[in-house]
C-alpha cells in the first residue's frame, strides 16, 4: 500500500519515518515542502497522479504559534487551503486521509478532559487556522479521519523537551509557567498510532472522523519541565510562574487535557503514561 507522507522532516514526520520499517506492507513516499508545496493545488495534482497512492498522513502544519498572529495569511494557506486540496484529491482517488490537528482549538475554559462532541473556540490564529483545515475534512465525504494531539514533543527538532534539557544544563534556574495544564504527547507513540490505523485493510470507519490522542496522565507546563529535569538528572532549579508574568503574542489555552476513549476503543490502543514516554524520549537523545 503506497502512501504519502507530508511533513516528513517535522517531528512527527520523522518519527513515522523510522517506525515505518516496522510495516513492510506500506511503501511509503516521503516529502516536505522541498520536495511538494501542499499549498500548490496543480502542483499537488500533478504529484499524485498516476502514482496510486491508496493513503495521506498529512504531517505538514504551520506550527509557529505567536509568529502565526502575523502571519494568518502564510499559517491559513498551509493549516486550512492545504488541507482542502488533500480532502479533495482523496476523494478524487479513493485515498485514505489522517490529518493531525490541535488541542488549541478549544479555548481552555473546561475544567474535565475535553471530548471530540465539546464545542471548539480558538484562542489564536494557529488554533483559528487548524480548526479551518478540520473542517475540511469534517464537511467532505472523503475517507478520512482528524487526530487531534496536544503537547507535542520529539527526539526529532526543537521542542519544549530538548530546548528545557538544554537549558537545564547550562542554568541554576528556569521560570515556567504552571497555570497552563493539558498531556504531553511523545510523537512517536503518535507516530505508531498513525501507522497502526493507516495499515488496517479497509476503509476507516468514516463514522469516526475526529479522535483525541495524547499520552495519558495530567500535569502543568511547570511539572512537564520539572520532571524533565529529574529525568535527565539535572540540578537545575524551576520556578513556577503565572501565564502573565510570561507574556506571548498568541493567548494560550489554560486547560486542554483529552479525552481518549473513542480512540482507545475503536481501534484497541494502549495508551502510555507521559512519565513513561517522557523517559525513553530523554534516553534517547540525552547523549546527542
Amino acid at each position: 500500500m503506497k502512501i504519502l507522507l507530508t511533513g516528513a522532516n517535522g517531528q512527527l514526520g520523522s518519527e513515522i519515518k523510522e517506525l515505518s520499517l516496522e510495516y513492510p506492507e506500506l511503501e511509503f513516499v516521503y516529502t516536505d515542502v522541498d520536495d511538494l508545496d501542499i499549498c500548490n493545488q496543480p502542483a499537488l495534482n500533478n504529484f499524485i497522479e498516476g502514482k496510486n497512492f491508496k493513503g495521506i498522513i498529512n504531517c505538514a502544519a504551520y506550527t509557529a504559534v505567536d509568529k502565526a498572529e502575523q502571519n494568518a495569511g502564510p499559517a491559513g494557506l498551509l493549516n486550512a487551503n492545504a488541507v482542502g486540496h488533500l480532502v479533495a484529491l482523496c476523494q478524487r482517488y479513493n485515498m485514505r486521509l489522517i490529518q493531525i490537528s490541535t488541542d488549541y482549538v478549544f479555548d481552555g475554559s473546561g475544567n474535565r478532559p475535553y471530548t471530540e462532541k465539546m464545542p471548539v473556540c480558538p484562542l489564536s490564529v494557529y488554533g483559528k487556522t487548524k480548526r479551518a483545515g478540520e473542517m475540511e475534512v469534517l464537511y467532505s465525504p472523503s475517507n478520512s479521519i482528524i487526530i487531534r494531539t496536544s503537547w507535542l514533543y520529539s527526539s526529532f527538532g526543537t521542542n519544549f523537551v530538548k530546548t528545557m534539557f538544554r537549558l537545564g544544563k547550562e542554568k541554576e534556574c528556569l521560570p515556567v509557567v504552571y497555570d497552563q495544564v493539558g498531556t504531553p504527547t511523545y510523537a512517536r507513540d503518535l507516530a505508531q498510532v498513525c501507522l497502526d490505523i493507516m495499515s488496517k485493510s479497509g476503509r476507516i470507519d468514516t463514522k469516526g472522523k475526529l479522535y483525541h490522542y495524547s499520552n495519558e496522565g495530567v500535569t502543568s507546563w511547570y511539572d512537564f519541565a520539572q520532571a524533565i529535569m529529574d529525568v535527565g538528572n539535572l540540578a537545575c532549579k524551576v520556578k513556577p510562574i503565572e501565564s502573565k508574568d510570561y507574556p506571548t503574542a498568541a493567548r494560550r489555552p489554560a486547560y486542554t487535557v483529552l479525552n481518549k476513549t473513542k480512540i482507545k476503543a475503536d481501534f484497541g490502543i494502549e495508551i502510555p503514561h507521559w512519565r513513561k514516554s517522557l523517559a525513553e524520549c530523554i534516553e534517547k537523545f540525552k547523549n546527542d
